[in-house]
């Protein structure tokens, strides 16, 4: 039997609360009306230009294009974020001894960032001129695999041990 300390329970308390509040911050951005999500993408695109344009003064840019590369991106990079959190407050939960094999944990870590994907495109059918995607749910999805990837990675790396999937 496995005691659980006070400071066991103080990390996987601050590990979901960082899940939840990235789960906020996600459902908060997907609520936002097209045009308002629009110009915020758009204000990003303009410092990637204006940055990228300093380097390459000659070159011409398509805005449109590098706005949706940059919306797209967005949906990739939330997502492996939130697989990293979700990956990590799983892993802080278990209890030594946890009869929980590696590859449930990361099949659960994944699925949790797949249903909420899901949940995400659907809640957008809802806000004014937005739309729920298939395209964006497989585009989460990579993310979050590729977030959890390299969480196995670092954390292995920092054990100094060789990752297999039979131990996460």
């Amino acid at each position: 039997m496995s005691i659980v300390t006070n400071s066991k329970i103080i990390m996987i308390i601050i590990s979901w609360a960082a899940v939840l509040f990235w789960m906020l911050l996600i459902f908060y951005l997907s609520s936002q009306e097209a045009e308002q999500s629009n110009n915020l993408s758009k204000g990003v695109t303009k410092v990637i230009v204006e940055t990228v344009e300093k380097v390459t003064p000659e070159k011409d840019f398509n805005m449109d294009t590098i706005n949706h590369f940059v919306r797209k991106n967005a949906h990739f990079f939330a997502y492996l974020t939130l697989g990293i959190l979700v990956l990590n407050a799983i892993r802080r939960s278990r209890v030594n001894g946890s009869t929980i094999s590696g590859v449930a944990t990361l099949a659960m870590a994944f699925g949790i960032c797949v249903l909420y994907a899901i949940g995400d495109e659907v809640h957008q059918l809802f806000v004014p001129g937005r739309g729920g995607q298939v395209k964006d749910i497989l585009i989460d999805s990579s993310g979050a695999i590729v977030g959890i990837g390299l969480y196995m990675i670092i954390a292995k790396m920092r054990e100094g041990k060789t990752w297999t999937w039979g131990q996460v």
